[in-house]
C-alpha cells in the first residue's frame, strides 16, 4: 500500500484490474465471486452493459455544469422516483452521508417552518451506522466510531432497535423526527419486524413527528421490493438512498412527501456535484435494469434461495455458524468464531464478503445472481467449514 494514502482502512492485500457481473478479475486473472458488491453498491454487477452504455455516451457529452443550471436527465430521474415511491420531492447528493445530512436538515427545517423551532431533535436506534459525517456519526451514537472526535453533535436521542416502549418514553416537546434503518446493515444485518415498522408509522402521526428511513443500503432493490419499507405496507415521510441507486457511481438522494419538504426553499440546501449530468445518467440506467418486469421477483427467488441454502449450511456447521439473519439479498452469518478469520478463509477461496457488527459477516451479492452462483458461494462456504476446527465447550480447538 502507498505510504502516501492515509492509514484509514485495514485494506486486503489484493487488488482488481477489471469486472463482469459478479466477478472481479486480479491482474494475473484470478477469479472471485464478488458477495460484497462494493459494501451493496454494486447493485448490477460489474460492467453492466446498459450501464456501460449511459456513462460512455454521457461521457463524451457532458460531466458537470453545476445546479445553476437545468439538468433534464435529473429532473427525469427524480420523476421516476417519486413515481415509484412515497416521495413528491427528492434531492441528489454524492454519499449517503450527504443524503443523510440533508434529510436531518429537512426535518428541522420542516418544524421551524411551522413555527416550532425549539423541535430539532431526532430519536434514533441502537447499532445503527448512518454515515461518518459528524453529524452523522452522532446520529448513530457508535463509540466505536465517535471515540477522538469529541465533543459530538447535540441532537440525537438513542434506544434500542425494535423496542417501542423506550421509544415513546424518549419523546419529548423537542422531538422532530424518528430516524430507523428497516434493515440494520453495519449493526449486523437486523431487520427491524413489519409491526414495529407500521407501529413508528402510528406514533409519528400520533405526535406530529417525521418518519425517516435509512435505506441507504436496503433499498434499491436489496430486499426484493424497490424499498425495504415496502414490505410493511406503510410509507415514512422522507428517505435516505445511495449505495445501489448507482450501481458503483458515487450517488445519493433523499427522497420526501411534499409536506415534509415544504421547508426546503431556494438556498435551504445545496451541493456542487449533487445531480450532475453523469450521476443522473447512470441513475436512470440504474432505474431503467430494476424497474423491468420480473426484476424485483427474481431478486426475492434468489433471495429466498440463498437463504435456505445458508439455513442448511449453518445447521450443518453449527462450530462455524451461530445462525442466518436478513432478508432478500441483504443477509447475514452471525460466526462463532471471529468473522475476519472467516472472511479472509473465504477470499482464499475465491468468494469475497464483509464484515459486520456483532461478528456477522454479511453477504450482499449483486441482485443480478443467479441459483449457479449461489451455489458457487455455497460450494466456497462449505469448503470453509469442512476445514474449520470443531472447539470443545472450553473453546480449545
Amino acid at each position: 500500500m502507498s505510504q502516501a494514502l492515509m492509514p484509514t482502512y485495514a485494506r486486503a492485500d489484493l487488488a482488481f484490474e477489471r469486472g463482469e457481473g459478479p466477478y472481479l478479475y486480479t491482474a494475473d486473472d484470478r477469479r472471485f465471486l464478488d458477495f460484497a458488491a462494493g459494501i451493496a453498491v454494486n447493485s448490477l454487477g460489474h460492467s453492466h452493459p446498459h450501464l456501460v452504455e449511459a456513462l460512455t455516451k454521457q461521457g463524451a457529452k457532458l460531466w458537470h455544469v453545476s445546479n445553476l443550471y437545468q439538468i433534464p436527465d435529473g429532473a427525469r430521474l427524480a420523476e421516476r422516483l417519486a413515481e415509484n415511491s412515497f416521495a413528491d420531492r427528492v434531492f441528489f447528493s454524492n454519499s449517503g452521508a450527504e443524503a443523510m445530512e440533508g434529510a436531518l436538515k429537512l426535518a428541522r427545517k420542516y418544524h421551524h417552518a411551522r413555527g416550532n423551532p425549539e423541535r430539532f431533535r431526532v430519536i434514533t436506534c441502537s447499532n445503527a451506522f448512518h454515515g461518518r459525517t459528524m453529524t452523522t456519526l452522532s446520529a448513530a451514537g457508535n463509540p466505536k466510531y465517535l471515540e477522538g472526535f469529541g465533543p459530538e453533535p447535540e441532537g440525537f436521542d438513542h434506544v434500542a432497535f425494535g423496542n417501542m416502549n423506550e421509544l415513546r418514553a424518549a419523546i419529548t416537546p423537542e422531538t422532530a423526527a424518528i430516524l430507523v434503518e428497516p434493515v440494520q446493515g453495519e449493526g449486523g444485518i437486523r431487520p427491524a419486524s413489519v409491526e414495529y415498522l407500521r407501529a413508528l408509522r402510528e406514533v409519528c402521526d400520533e405526535y406530529g413527528l417525521l418518519l425517516i428511513f435509512d435505506e441507504i443500503q436496503c433499498g434499491m432493490g436489496r430486499t426484493g421490493k424497490l424499498f425495504a419499507h415496502e414490505w410493511a405496507g406503510i410509507t415514512p415521510d422522507v428517505m435516505a438512498l445511495a449505495k445501489g441507486i448507482g450501481g458503483g457511481f458515487p450517488m445519493g438522494a433523499f427522497l420526501a412527501t411534499e409536506e415534509a419538504a415544504s421547508g426546503m426553499q431556494p438556498g435551504s440546501h445545496g451541493s456542487t456535484y449533487g445531480g450532475n449530468p453523469l450521476a443522473m445518467a447512470i441513475g436512470n440506467a440504474v432505474l431503467d435494469v430494476m424497474l423491468e418486469e420480473g426484476f424485483l421477483d427474481q431478486v426475492q427467488k434468489t433471495g429466498d434461495l440463498l437463504k435456505s441454502r445458508l439455513e442448511a449450511l449453518v445447521a450443518a456447521n453449527p462450530h462455524v455458524f451461530e445462525e442466518v439473519r436478513g432478508t432478500g439479498l441483504i443477509l447475514g452469518l452471525k460466526a462463532v468464531t471471529a468473522n475476519v478469520e472467516i472472511i479472509a478463509a473465504l477470499r482464499e477461496q475465491g468468494l469475497l464478503t464483509v464484515g459486520a457488527a456483532e461478528n456477522v459477516i454479511r453477504i450482499l451479492p449483486p441482485l443480478i445472481i443467479d441459483e449457479t452462483h449461489v451455489e458457487e458461494a455455497l460450494a466456497a462456504l462449505e469448503r470453509v467449514c469442512a476445514s474449520w476446527p470443531e472447539t470443545g465447550s472450553d473453546g480449545a480447538a
